[in-house]
């Protein structure tokens, strides 16, 4: 992981867990992320609480979804592709990813 990376995470690691939601939120809707997925349903692609669930426990979760988000990716879900979302940060991607793995 290179040093950026995991700045980011660090940072947002120190955030408190309401000001993350509703940045974790926010940047799902400026993003464009809301658009195929929702919290509680699946739409095009799965809902955040079944990616948070399947997720669970998993300590090397968060930096694989960050790429998954970054580069794009199919397979995990079905065979519908998610497109490569390279012009998002990697603060916001782990601002992101942090949001969706608190789903319930």
């Amino acid at each position: 992981m290179n040093h950026k990376k995991l700045f980011a995470i660090l940072i947002c690691s120190m955030l408190p867990a309401a000001a993350m939601a509703a940045d974790g939120q926010a940047l799902a809707q400026k993003n464009n992320c809301l658009g195929c997925h929702a919290v509680d349903h699946k739409l095009v692609g799965p809902a955040y609480k079944d990616i948070a669930q399947k997720y669970a426990g998993n300590s090397k979760a968060k930096a694989m979804l960050m790429g998954k988000i970054k580069q794009g990716g199919s397979g995990t879900w079905g065979s519908l592709p998610m497109p490569p979302n390279p012009q998002v940060s990697d603060a916001d991607l782990a601002i992101l990813v942090s949001w969706v793995l608190q789903q319930k």
